[in-house]
Formats: C-alpha cells, structure tokens, sequence
C-alpha cells in the first residue's frame, strides 16, 4: 500500500502530522469515513456476532489510526470490546466493592455504582472526563475491572490528570503552553484549514490508486 505522505515535501508532511491536532473531530470524522478508517467502537455478544456501539474512539486513537493510513495506506481495524467483558443487563442496584463493571456498565444513571465510587474515594469521586476516559481504556483492553480495581485507579489518574493531556487535545495543550489566546480560534482554523488542504491533495490519491488496482471489466 503507497505511503500517501511521499507526494508532499517532507517539511510539509511534517507540518501536517502536527496540524492534524488541530482538527476537530467532525473533520477528522469525515476523512475517515471517505477512506474507510474505522472510529466507531464495535463489541461482541456472547452469541458471537458483532455490533457497531455508539461509542466512538477517542480523539488521540483516531488520529493515530489516520496517521498510520497515511504512512501505509491502511485504513486499521475498529476497536472491538470482547464478549467476556459485555453483559445484556444493568448493574445490580446496590452493587458491592468487589462487583466488575462490565462494559457499559459505567453511566451517570447507574445510581448505585456512582455511590459505591463514591464511598471508595472518601466522597472525591466524581463523574467526568479522567473518569470516562480511564474506564474506556480498561474496556478497550478487554478488561472489566472491580469497582475497588477502579476507584483506586481513578484516585491515582486523578493525582497525575497532565498525563491525560496528550498534543491531540490541541486547545488544552496550548494552554498549557500559555499559547490559547483570544485568538486560538482562528489559529486552530488556519492550521486545520492547511492540513484539511494536504488531506484532500493526499486523498485524491489514495482513491486514484484505488481506481487503478480495480481491474477492467
């Protein structure tokens, strides 16, 4: 499969690598459906089959799946949550320390699983992004940890939250950086507007490439 970064100059291949950040996911979204590039989780039933979720994958995945079709053409595989770790039922109501959270099982309207996390973290617990995130990363691994497993995990997540902040999440790292002035926005339309440009130039080939491995009729 071609390396869809070898028709720009290198400065320009490195550019847009960076700029990508910049996207916002309903741009990202859109070049990945053109060219095939999975973002919608999928997950197994017990039955076997196979279903697409309305989870997607975080931003950081996504783009690292849309860099590796760029170097090599290939599109990758969705993110698939194994059918050990998927139940067709709700959590119990009052769950114990020692219950899993099986996949889905996490959710604000899970009453009883907030409290537990609750009681577990000295009432610190809440319900946002460190903890959506850590949950997905442990769904994704396949694994379905306890809620004891995941309140300690939780708690130290929390205590590191920077490591959460990778380049992908554009505007929180330049403000980290001290660079998100009251003229990110037409930054970060400048530069995704030039990798938006570079993305159409190296599409348009990797369809043209396609057209040409279609044998005639």
């Amino acid at each position: 499969m071609p390396d869809l970064l070898s028709s720009l100059a290198e400065d320009e291949s490195a550019r847009l690598l960076e700029n990508l950040n910049y996207l916002n996911l309903q741009e990202i979204r859109s070049f990945c459906t053109a060219h095939g590039i999975p973002y919608r989780i999928i997950a197994e039933d017990p039955g076997g089959s196979v279903k697409t979720t309305k989870d997607t994958d975080r931003k950081p995945v996504v783009l690292e799946r849309l860099r590796r079709f760029l170097r090599t053409g290939e599109p990758g595989q969705p993110t698939c949550i194994p059918a050990s770790i998927v139940r067709g039922d709700a959590p119990p109501p009052q769950p114990e320390r020692g219950d899993r959270l099986y996949y889905r099982w996490y959710a604000k309207e899970h009453a009883g699983v907030l409290r537990v996390l609750g009681e577990l973290t000295g009432g610190r617990f809440a319900d946002g992004a460190v903890a959506r995130v850590l949950i997905m990363e442990f769904w994704t691994r396949g694994e379905a940890p306890t809620l004891a497993e995941f309140a300690q995990a939780w708690i130290t997540a929390k205590a590191d939250e920077h490591n959460l902040l990778t380049p992908e999440y554009a505007y929180l790292t330049d403000l980290k950086r001290k660079q998100g002035g009251s003229d990110w926005k037409a930054k970060r339309q400048a530069r995704a507007g030039s990798a938006l440009e570079m993305l159409a130039r190296v599409g348009s080939r990797s369809s043209s490439d396609k057209t040409r491995l279609i044998p005639p009729a």
